[in-house]
């Protein structure tokens, strides 16, 4: 998802926004989280842009007519185009959705919006992979630090650590970390799925906080997909190098998932510039909208300026 505009709020877009752009982003992921799909989506960047310039919420399809109007009046009211209507922080905490969810019915939207929400949140096994590769290539004085910080968290000499000694060790290296997005950081990590990172697993969180994946690390990753070094990472090689992470119901939609977030050129195949977009950009989707690449950001107005939609949308 990172690295594209799903959650830029319209005046964002319009290059002149204030703090109203996060509630429209929080209302974005409630979106997604309540239905498994983004509320603005089409094949392209531009197209993407645009859905978000005309606003128009989709609540028919399924599993909409199954959740509560209560919820989709907060959807509604976060995604105001209009960020001087729109809902403040405040007034979504008190809102009768948010005070009454502890009384709210436990009502299961199905197995469909699972597997839309699982094919949404793929992203990105690609950036996972290539951070692991990128750990394994660290030098010796890159990764002695490292494995440092990793003993001294590892206090009872396991050869793992669990959440709370990672929390503890970075507070104590100085690196103040949300819970929320630490619990995030940690999942995404943990190849193995047993709750705790190896040493191997560390070192790929510790590559992604430090920002260690330098150009030369990014080429040296770039290479280990482009195994035919065409310059280019084909899908062939995409599913070679994630075959023991994909299962088989799901390997294909994953792929597919990939390469429409990271082929922004959409020729098939992830160039280098490609694949060291998404290596760059961050995970925090309240902090997308404003990492999202400057370049890419600049084109993305010109094109809708030239095709008419920032003036349609300043006009209604």
């Amino acid at each position: 998802i990172v690295g594209s505009p799903y959650y830029m709020a319209p005046e964002v877009l319009r290059r002149n926004y204030g703090p109203e752009i996060d509630v429209w982003s929080a209302g974005v992921i409630l979106y997604i989280l309540l239905c498994g799909v983004p509320p603005f989506w089409a094949e392209t960047e531009q197209g993407v842009a645009q859905a978000i310039i005309r606003s128009v919420i989709d609540f028919k399809r399924d599993p909409w007519p199954r959740v509560s109007d209560s919820a989709k009046d907060l959807v509604r009211k976060m995604l105001e185009p209009d960020p001087k209507k729109r809902l403040s922080a405040a007034e979504v905490l008190e809102h009768s959705w948010i005070v009454n969810a502890k009384k709210a019915p436990n009502v299961s939207l199905g197995e469909t919006v699972k597997a839309r929400l699982k094919q949404f949140s793929v992203m990105n096994k690609l950036k996972k992979r290539a951070l692991r590769v990128i750990a394994e290539h660290l030098s010796v004085e890159e990764a002695a630090g490292i494995k440092e910080a990793f003993e001294m968290m590892d206090v009872n000499k396991r050869g793992k650590i669990n959440l709370e000694e990672l929390k503890y060790g970075l507070q104590r290296a100085g690196q103040q970390i949300a819970d929320a997005d630490l619990q995030i950081l940690m999942e995404a990590t943990d190849v193995d799925g047993d709750g705790t990172l190896n040493y191997s697993e560390f070192v790929a969180v510790s590559v992604h906080l430090k920002k260690m994946a330098n150009d030369e690390h990014l080429h040296k990753a770039f290479n280990f997909f482009d195994k035919n070094q065409s310059g280019y990472i084909e899908i062939e090689e995409l599913r070679e190098a994630l075959n023991d992470e994909l299962d088989d119901s799901s390997s294909e939609e994953v792929i597919a998932a990939i390469m429409q977030d990271v082929d922004t050129d959409k020729d098939g195949r992830i160039s280098y510039q490609e694949f060291a977009g998404m290596m760059k950009a961050g995970t925090d989707w309240r902090k997308a909208s404003r990492q999202y690449s400057r370049e890419r950001f600049n084109s993305l107005s010109l094109k809708l300026m030239r095709d008419g939609s920032l003036q349609l949308a300043g006009e209604t």
